[in-house]
């Protein structure tokens, strides 16, 4: 029997999420993987790879969103330099994951990392569709939208261990 307070219950549990750094050389691939998914075959942001100098370098910090225990999602980051500025970058989440509210944990994630390892500041260039999602997570942007790789892109900061 249905009752009143049953037709306004949620009808699933909300998405268990969760973000960690790549453990092993097979979780690397498939961050990378998801990166290409996204930023190539699917926006065409870059041509045939993504990647850079920054994927080989091992202070680079890859991370895994898990949403239900799949992997959904990427961020990477590292330091810019000695004054604790770092970079936020390649936010990734696989179409089938998007409305699962996998994004904003990975984010945090991120930000949070940079913290921990002393960082003082983070930037991030975000694409413009996506600057009020970030400005939510307490991101705040500079100056006004500017090309980055060929499209319009929004430079943000967020300061750490706030």
């Amino acid at each position: 029997m249905t009752t009143a307070a049953s037709r306004f219950a949620p009808s699933a549990s909300p998405p268990s999420v969760h973000c960690r750094p790549v453990a092993t050389p097979a979780e690397l691939s498939v961050h990378l993987r998801i990166r290409e998914r996204v930023f190539v075959d699917e926006q065409a942001i870059f041509t045939g790879t993504d990647r850079d100098e920054r994927d080989a370098d091992p202070a680079t910090i890859h991370v895994l969103g898990f949403c239900d225990g799949e992997i959904a999602g990427t961020v990477r980051l590292y330091a810019l330099d000695e004054e604790g500025v770092w970079l936020g970058d390649r936010l990734a989440v696989l179409p089938a994951y998007r409305a699962r509210h996998v994004a904003a944990p990975l984010v945090r994630f991120a930000v949070r990392s940079a913290g921990d390892h002393g960082g003082r500041l983070m930037r991030a260039h975000v694409q413009v569709a996506n600057v009020r999602f970030f400005q939510r997570l307490g991101w705040i942007a500079l100056g006004g939208p500017a090309d980055y790789l060929g499209s319009p892109h929004q430079d943000m900061v967020i300061e750490l261990g706030v």
